[in-house]
């Protein structure tokens, strides 16, 4: 056992060769200059300088930027310093109307790729964008567009934590592809929009605010404007100026909180208007092939938005019914009907009608706001990048009409038999919550009548790319056993 232990376990002839004693030279890590000492300009080294690039700042007066401004591993050189220490790309990190500063710097930028960072100075910009301009002073060089669009958190902070995706353009096929592979190495998504004249694009598109979102945005608010002036209208100017009632105290939180729920039931219901407008719309074109039109796509690509909207409305709305029994005239209200039940000889006062009534609606509107939350959470993309399109078109349109079910069933529990007394009907005018609720009952219908065997059955098969004889007289062939739908 001993002789064992001391036996070498490879032989003389098994011993690999002797480490060289010097390991060869890492590749050194390309230089990019960087010619500004700007915020970005400072986002950006720290960015490249963690991505292990060298990174050279070239700035008019180096003596001006503070010690400690940028990383350690960043070197500050003038202007010139900056383009002579670069190997092909220089980003162009200062103000376009000081690009004609650098035409001195036109035969040392020669052959370089000039990234353009700048964004336009105002939305409706008609002449040439800033990239166009800076490629006519610099000729020789290779002009690409991007990383306008990436703010410096986002660079600090890394890819991850902001917008991943870069747009690049070019004409310069040769240097897009190196700012392509530059923005791969620190993290980020290139996305090719084409020729330098797709800057303009670029370069007002951070300019834009909530794009998406603005006619959702303004759809909500002009129904809010709608019903709340309706309400002022029905239930405090006429009174007013008829009887001499004064409620405009109302306007503050009451007549706010009978506007919100019936402009998150109406936009509620504008989310599925589009869905449903478009299958009725196969159905009678007999076709899936022919598109849309142009509002009707529009409509479609909005209803995220219209219905985060109606959450906010809901949410806003279950809010300020909290606040109301914090309201003095609430607990008025509360002495006053306790007072005249004393004065009645009423001991024990109960309305078993008006307890269901109360049961039955805010039940309703407390599951229908739970339902619409899950439809909201659903909707962030991190959220619904984890569900498949089944779990998806589910939550999305399975419970997004059990949302705007209960959301009804809450509206009517809450109006009970009152819209059918001729006292709800001041100056001939209906409660808000009645008009609030015709259109979503209208779609909650129609979608029922989708749902019956002859219609469903028919508007699959066009969705499964069966068309009418009359959009394709061919004889079709396609009812196939393993395929047909019963």
């Amino acid at each position: 056992m001993a002789e064992d232990l001391t036996t070498p376990l490879l032989s003389d002839s098994e011993v690999p060769a002797e480490v060289p004693a010097e390991a060869p030279a890492l590749k050194t890590s390309p230089t990019v200059a960087i010619l500004g000492s700007g915020d970005f300009s400072r986002s950006l080294a720290v960015r490249l300088v963690a991505c292990g690039f060298r990174v050279v700042v070239g700035s008019r007066c180096v003596n001006r930027i503070p010690s400690g401004l940028f990383p350690d591993a960043v070197e500050l050189r003038n202007q010139e310093g900056a383009v002579s220490q670069a190997g092909c790309l220089v980003f162009m990190a200062l103000f376009p109307e000081h690009y004609h500063s650098l035409l001195g710097l036109q035969s040392a930028l020669a052959g370089k790729v000039l990234v353009d960072v700048s964004n336009a100075a105002e939305m409706n910009n008609h002449g040439p964008s800033n990239a166009e301009r800076l490629a006519e002073l610099f000729p020789d060089s290779l002009v690409v567009k991007g990383f306008n669009m990436v703010s410096t958190w986002e660079l600090q902070t890394g890819a991850h934590d902001g917008s991943r995706q870069v747009l690049i353009c070019s004409n310069s096929t040769e240097g897009k592809r190196k700012v392509v592979e530059l923005a791969r190495q620190m993290g980020f998504h290139p996305v090719d929009m084409g020729g330098l004249s797709a800057a303009r694009e670029i370069e007002v598109a951070p300019l834009r605010l909530f794009p998406s979102w603005s006619g959702s945005i303004l759809v909500t608010f002009l129904l809010f404007l709608f019903f709340y002036g309706y309400g002022f209208l029905r239930g405090i100017l006429l009174p007013f100026l008829a009887q001499g009632h004064n409620t405009f105290y109302r306007l503050a939180l009451g007549l706010v909180n009978e506007s919100l729920p019936a402009v998150a039931l109406v936009t509620l219901a504008l989310v599925y208007f589009p869905g449903l407008f478009a299958a009725w719309l196969q159905l009678w074109k007999g076709t899936k092939y022919q598109r849309f039109p142009s509002w009707l796509d529009n409509w479609l690509q909005r209803r995220k938005q219209l219905g985060l909207l109606s959450f906010l409305c809901a949410t806003l709305h279950g809010v300020y019914s909290l606040c109301q029994p914090l309201r003095r005239i609430t607990l008025y209200r509360l002495v006053n009907t306790a007072y005249r039940q004393v004065k009645a000889g009423v001991e024990e006062p109960w309305d078993e009608v008006g307890v269901w009534r109360s049961e039955l609606y805010l039940s309703c509107g407390v599951l229908g706001l739970g339902v619409l939350s899950l439809l909201a959470i659903t909707s962030l993309p991190s959220v619904g990048n984890t569900l498949n399109w089944r779990e998806f078109t589910f939550v999305q349109s399975g419970l997004g009409y059990i949302a705007l079910t209960l959301s009804i069933m809450h509206t009517l529990f809450f109006g009970w038999d009152f819209a059918f007394h001729i006292e709800a009907y001041p100056f001939y005018m209906p409660p808000s919550y009645v008009l609030a609720v015709v259109l979503p009952c209208i779609i909650l219908v129609c979608r029922c009548f989708l749902l019956l065997p002859c219609i469903s059955t028919r508007l699959t098969r066009i969705r499964r790319g069966w068309e009418s004889k009359r959009n394709c007289p061919v004889l079709q062939h396609h009812h196939v056993v393993a395929n047909r739908i019963p």
